[in-house]
């Protein structure tokens, strides 16, 4: 009897509970209607798991100021910024590259929004195979003479893993300052001892949002999905590779791994600094980095690249690197290449893809043929299928798995980082991805594209219309749950 009493209580104190969030979801977080009305079937539908996972999914961060740094204003960002604000709203920028010009108001809208500089005197390598982006780095790491800056969303305890501290540990030795930021989640194997020997060498080690319970991180979103390194203050690295021996394929599940990844030299790396001292201050406990001019020495122009390293976050009050995709595919002329693990846009971002199918231009996505999350998968080949009637032309790739996360616009313009196509990237983790102003560049990459689509599939309207039931069910829950995948 007391157990049957017991029981009532419960499942009554689970009610108020999904009431409480529900009315929480509704009134409060003020999301849009699609993610509320995913979160009211989740509670309603699960109402003693629902407010389990609205405790570790659902809550926000939106306007918290999680990224603070008093010394920022000596780099001088502050007066530079001004400074190309009021040259473009005049149009007085002194555009180094003509082609640059053309996307003034992208520009000006990741300047404004996002305090994203725009550099021209860049040199960018492109990596598309993990071990010629490591052999490259192992190189950077080993010519280090002040500090190395480090931040990755997946370390693995793996043999490039070991390879990889080994590296750091055998810099601190030297005397290097060697700084390795990691999101606690996504390298969720991680263990104190993997570093011992680094951090006796001198060498700093945090997480990103660590858990504060042994085995349970409440904070399951708003991941740091960055990845960045820097080497002296001059060379720079943004992309999509993490750490570990699938990024070399090496992994039997996914096979060959092919990703795009960037070395910059140049101007920009001062950007990619900046992000990382914000992100490391933000997890450091007692290691803050004060601003010292060594981490921004004065470098020679490199190379002519114009570029932007724009970032996005849950505390943000724009959804920026959305936002820049969104403003690129609305000034395409003739052609758009995508290529993504993940393609689940919101209704922004897919009606501006449609439109310009519909308008007859050249819309190509490319997606992988094989999940490394099934309700992810679904929800992308869902959403993939839904372009086809619009015109555009879907290619499952076929030589491995495909986590490039890349965009080119009329072989003009370009963004390449760590932001995949989805509302995960766009809203709840935190991202970087580098916008490029230069024809040499998106001319690259669409040849890279163009050779990957040798390996491709082309899924046509005729084979996704086959679909068996099975599937169509499954894509169906998928895409009601998509808006908080």
């Amino acid at each position: 009897m007391e157990f049957t009493h017991v029981t009532s209580v419960l499942l009554g104190l689970v009610i108020i509970l999904n009431i409480l969030f529900a009315t929480i979801v509704i009134f409060f977080e003020r999301r849009e209607a699609s993610t509320t009305w995913a979160w009211l079937l989740v509670l309603y539908f699960l109402p003693v798991v629902g407010f389990i996972l609205y405790l570790l999914f659902g809550t926000s961060l939106r306007h918290a100021h999680l990224f603070q740094w008093e010394d920022k204003k000596k780099i001088g960002i502050e007066e530079i910024i001004d400074n190309q604000m009021e040259e473009l709203s005049t149009n007085h920028f002194p555009f180094r590259n003509a082609s640059s010009s053309n996307y003034r108001d992208l520009i000006y809208m990741h300047l404004r929004n996002n305090d994203a500089v725009l550099t021209e005197d860049n040199q960018v390598d492109i990596f598309t195979e993990g071990k010629n982006k490591f052999d490259q780095l192992f190189k950077d790491i080993e010519a280090a003479e002040n500090h190395i800056h480090i931040q990755y969303y997946i370390i693995q305890r793996d043999g490039l893993g070991k390879r990889f501290i080994e590296a750091l540990t055998k810099k601190a030795n030297e005397g290097v300052k060697v700084r390795l930021l990691y999101d606690e989640l996504g390298s969720r194997g991680m263990t104190k001892r993997f570093f011992r020997e680094f951090r006796q060498a001198g060498g700093r080690v945090e997480a990103f949002f660590p858990s504060k319970l042994k085995f349970i991180n409440l904070r399951l979103n708003f991941r740091n999905h960055r990845k960045l390194v820097i080497i002296d203050g001059k060379v720079g690295y943004v992309g999509g590779f993490n750490v570990g021996d699938e990024y070399l394929g090496l992994n039997p599940k996914f096979g060959y791994w092919r990703d795009t990844h960037l070395r910059i030299k140049g101007s920009a790396v001062k950007a990619i600094q900046t992000r990382f001292i914000l992100d490391w201050n933000q997890a450091s406990k007692h290691h803050d980095i004060t601003y010292q001019p060594h981490y921004f020495p004065i470098v020679k122009p490199q190379g002519n690249i114009d570029l932007q390293i724009v970032t996005s976050g849950p505390d943000s009050e724009w959804e920026q690197i959305k936002n820049g995709y969104i403003k690129l595919i609305s000034s395409a002329k003739k052609s758009i290449l995508i290529q993504t693990p993940y393609f689940i846009p919101d209704a922004s971002l897919l009606d501006a893809l449609r439109i310009a199918s519909l308008s007859g231009l050249d819309v190509k996505i490319m997606i992988p043929n094989k999940p490394d999350h099934l309700f992810v998968y679904w929800a992308t080949t869902f959403n993939a299928g839904q372009l086809l009637r619009a015109g555009a032309k879907i290619y499952i790739y076929d030589n491995g798995f495909i986590h490039a996360k890349m965009i080119v616009v009329d072989e003009e313009v370009s963004s390449v980082g760590t932001a995949n196509i989805d509302v995960r990237s766009f809203k709840l983790n935190f991202e970087v991805n580098a916008f490029i102003y230069d024809e040499g560049m998106a001319e690259t990459l669409t040849r890279i594209f163009y050779k990957d689509v040798e390996v491709c599939r082309q899924l046509t309207i005729e084979e996704f219309e086959k679909r068996s039931k099975w599937i169509r069910f499954k894509e169906s829950i998928a895409r009601l749950v998509s808006p908080i995948l």
